[in-house]
């Protein structure tokens, strides 16, 4: 199969605040260098990396049309036998609160979803040992005979990885084994594999932060794999907690370099095929309208090619409520450390992109309060962040604005800093939610911030086909009358322990002994 993208050219000699650079970049015509992409995050004014990013974005998708996508975030179990230190969700097991959703709870949930237009269901939860291959299997089939429709994005890879440890399944390599596992989920109805668990691939960073979750080559492997197996994937980041910037650029940078090995291994292009391509055939007049759109239609990319690749980039700042991380003291507390460079930055140019895995950190001048500090990440750090995001990722279709940890306002700006799609709908999400972030907001909501940012809102699918443009006066949001009834809400969570056993959730005893539940 003849290889459809080929990646621009590097001029790492250039400096990274050349305009010429800048411009050849957001044309797709050079490709950032890791050191350049850090000389413009850390020097670059943020209103020049917006504008940047915001070219770079229109190049891709057009002046005319932002996306989102209605979907449901079910977190099926919060066991979990990792311990991450930023995590709030995770039980053990033995509280009062931990739980694992039977079947029939769980297609309630998605029953739900599809009457009000829902398409795709985020499906994520605990590394949970308890549950056996034949759990997930028969809750595969079983979602695909009821909804059909609904595409089935599930199991991040650090679930992958333990699946392979609790199934124990046959190959001679890690990629073997987790082919094994994988081939069967998609058979009994998984369609693509979510990018959670990212978190930050820097080693020194993961093995402080990520205890007992797979190390970066094994996610990155889970999902070449799911590249190999046809699947359509996205890539994540968490930021703003003990790493150092260079951390940041050296993630992205894993993210476009396997993903070069997909598209070159697998023939794929990253991007969308212009108004002009077969796909248009039944309505042409979607493409000249709305240069930039994909116009569903069945499975257009079964026909046109075998190989999976990354779809989307999202990348969110940590939430500290609720988690071991957010006791960690923030570096500024005692003012007389700003005056000396932050512990993870230290870290990270020691770490000089991944050449130096092994780095004995302890051993390092100014390293001293590596992992017991944290630099928390506010809005323009945010913005800083996804703008780089989308100039340095040159082969990643989608840039996701993360409202959820940020707010609606700062998700609408993000449209200006790089970012092509809104997210979801969200009807439940518990995992970030569970560290203090709470907005969620309806599709009229959703539809009034895009279209209030100066574009016509559209609803995706999972692969980014455009499902429905809303230019019309019965679009979501220009249909209602009374705002007062669409505000923002909190985000749904679990229901108490005496509420989700009438739910039919399996809840493990209380304890005789007494105890903090953790």
């Amino acid at each position: 199969m003849s290889n459809l993208y080929s990646p621009p050219a590097e001029r790492p000699s250039i400096d990274g605040n050349d305009q010429g650079l800048l411009e050849a970049v957001a044309r797709g015509e050079a490709r950032l260098t890791a050191d350049q992409a850090l000389q413009l995050f850390q020097s670059a004014p943020l209103a020049k990396l917006g504008r940047y990013a915001d070219a770079r974005c229109r190049s891709i998708h057009g002046d005319t049309i932002r996306t989102y996508v209605i979907d449901r975030n079910i977190n099926y179990t919060n066991i979990c036998n990792a311990k991450c230190t930023f995590c709030a969700f995770r039980r053990d097991g033995h509280e009062a609160d931990a739980y694992t959703l039977e079947h029939g709870a769980l297609l309630d949930k998605i029953a739900a979803l599809s009457e009000i237009g829902g398409t795709q269901i985020l499906m994520q939860g605990g590394m949970n040992p308890a549950l056996s291959i034949d759990w997930y299997l028969e809750l595969l089939s079983t979602i695909k005979e009821r909804f059909p429709h609904v595409h089935i994005h599930g199991f991040s890879p650090p679930e992958f990885i333990e699946f392979v440890h609790f199934f124990n399944p046959p190959g001679s390599n890690l990629e073997e084994k987790i082919r094994w596992v994988m081939t069967r989920l998609r058979d009994a109805g998984l369609d693509s594999v979510p990018g959670g668990g990212g978190e930050i691939f820097s080693t020194p960073v993961r093995r402080k932060i990520g205890l007992g979750k797979c190390d970066a080559e094994s996610w990155l492997t889970v999902m070449y794999v799911a590249h190999s197996l046809g699947m359509f994937t996205s890539a994540t980041m968490m930021f703003g907690h003990i790493e150092g910037h260079a951390d940041r650029v050296h993630h992205m940078m894993l993210v476009r370099e396997w993903q070069d090995r997909a598209l070159r291994d697998f023939g794929q292009s990253p991007w969308q095929p212009g108004a002009d391509d077969p796909v248009f055939a039944d309505a042409p007049h979607l493409g000249s309208r709305y240069p930039g759109a994909w116009l569903h239609r069945g499975s257009p990319r079964a026909q046109r090619a075998t190989g999976g690749h990354y779809k989307a980039f999202i990348s969110w700042p940590f939430q500290r409520e609720n988690t071991p991380l957010g006791r960690v003291r923030d570096w500024g507390a005692d003012a007389q450390e700003l005056v000396r460079e932050f512990p993870g930055d230290v870290v990270a140019r020691a770490f000089d992109w991944g050449k130096n895995n092994e780095v004995d950190y302890k051993s390092i001048a100014g390293a001293e309060e590596f992992g017991r500090r944290v630099r928390m990440s506010g809005s323009t750090d945010y913005l800083r962040t996804q703008a780089l995001s989308r100039l340095f990722l040159d082969n990643i279709y989608s840039i996701g604005s993360s409202w959820v940890t940020m707010g609606p306002h700062i998700g609408q700006v993000g449209l200006a800093f790089g970012a092509n799609d809104m997210g979801s709908v969200m009807m439940e999400e518990n995992v970030v939610s569970s560290a203090g972030t709470t907005y969620c907001l309806d599709e009229a909501l959703l539809c009034r911030l895009i279209r209030g940012a100066g574009f016509i809102p559209a609803q995706r699918d999972n692969v980014y086909d455009i499902l429905r443009v809303h230019s019309g006066m019965d679009s979501p949001d220009l249909a209602v009358t009374d705002w007062s009834l669409h505000r923002a809400r909190k985000m749904h969570q679990e229901a108490p322990r005496e509420k989700r056993v009438a739910l039919g959730v399996q809840v493990k005893a209380r304890p005789v002994s007494t105890g903090t539940a953790r």
